[in-house]
């Protein structure tokens, strides 16, 4: 597989997630969410078994199936929570904190010292950013302001996930990695329904399911399979650079398709934010 092609897929896939989000939320949080991880494993399995590939289930690759439910069962159950209150681009605005998230981790785990100047000047235009947004965000709602929180939580708890894949650096195939952190991650979504006690829908629209599958094919199959595949061909911080393109696109695509009103203070903070993380990646060649 090409690693441009599979670059070029999770930027298209990441896009179009939040609002798939947001639709599939229709239908209830934890179906949404549970419902999406169901069938991508399934249909993880189903593939593995018809083309034969390698599935390892020594203790090394189940360390890294663990580290990755984190961010499929943590990250995503919190994304799916918060995507009730705010609007599906600014999602993707705070997922844009990632590369900083990342390389915090990245010194904390694997050791890694390579701040300079131009970096410390990105991650502090990126905060500002992120008040701004935060300080709009006050003047709505509360409930904004958890949804602004519980997708910030989801950053931390993705980039945590994605260094700790790379510390283990485990010979697993990309898919055999997407479907190991799947079936990690079920019994916490079942454990995690039977604490709540979701009750299923009387209807559930068509735009949820058919979210749902989307989400399940794409964002949970493809998509996590061409990220663990680059993230195994590239380092950690250039697979963070897609945060960089990712929030522009879904913003536009929440304003066109779900008529979500972007007010130009949020596009301000929206546009610090990727300015320091440019800023941010630029320093990485100094």
């Amino acid at each position: 597989m090409s690693v441009r092609i599979a670059y070029l897929g999770v930027i298209i896939i990441w896009s179009t997630t939040p609002l798939a989000i947001k639709w599939s939320g229709e239908t209830g949080v934890l179906l949404g969410v549970t419902g999406r991880m169901i069938l991508g494993a399934a249909l993880c399995l189903v593939i593995i078994a018809l083309m034969r590939i390698k599935f390892p289930w020594h203790k090394h690759a189940r360390r890294s199936y663990f580290a990755a439910s984190i961010s499929i069962y943590g990250a995503m159950i919190t994304t799916y929570w918060g995507a009730q209150f705010i609007p599906s681009g600014l999602i993707a605005v705070i997922f844009g904190m990632t590369p900083i998230m990342t390389s915090i981790f990245s010194m904390i785990l694997l050791g890694e010292r390579d701040i300079n100047i131009k970096k410390w000047a990105g991650m502090i235009l990126g905060i500002i950013g992120l008040f701004i947004i935060f300080n709009f965000e006050i003047n709505i709602n509360v409930n904004s302001i958890k949804g602004f929180f519980a997708v910030l939580f989801a950053v931390f708890l993705y980039s945590f996930s994605s260094v700790w894949i790379k510390r283990e650096n485990a010979s697993v195939p990309a898919l055999a990695m997407t479907a190991g952190g799947l079936l990690m991650a079920l019994p916490f979504y079942g454990i995690t329904w039977l604490l709540i006690g979701e009750t299923l829908p009387a209807t559930i629209s068509t735009r949820g399911l058919l979210s749902i599958i989307y989400l399940a094919i794409f964002g949970s199959v493809i998509g996590f399979m061409f990220y663990y595949y680059i993230i195994k061909h590239l380092d950690v911080k250039k697979v963070a650079l897609i945060a960089l393109i990712t929030p522009i696109l879904a913003l536009l695509l929440g304003q066109s398709l779900n008529g979500e009103n972007i007010h130009m203070t949020l596009w301000l903070g929206s546009s610090i934010v990727l300015i320091g993380l440019a800023i941010y990646q630029h320093g990485e060649s100094v």
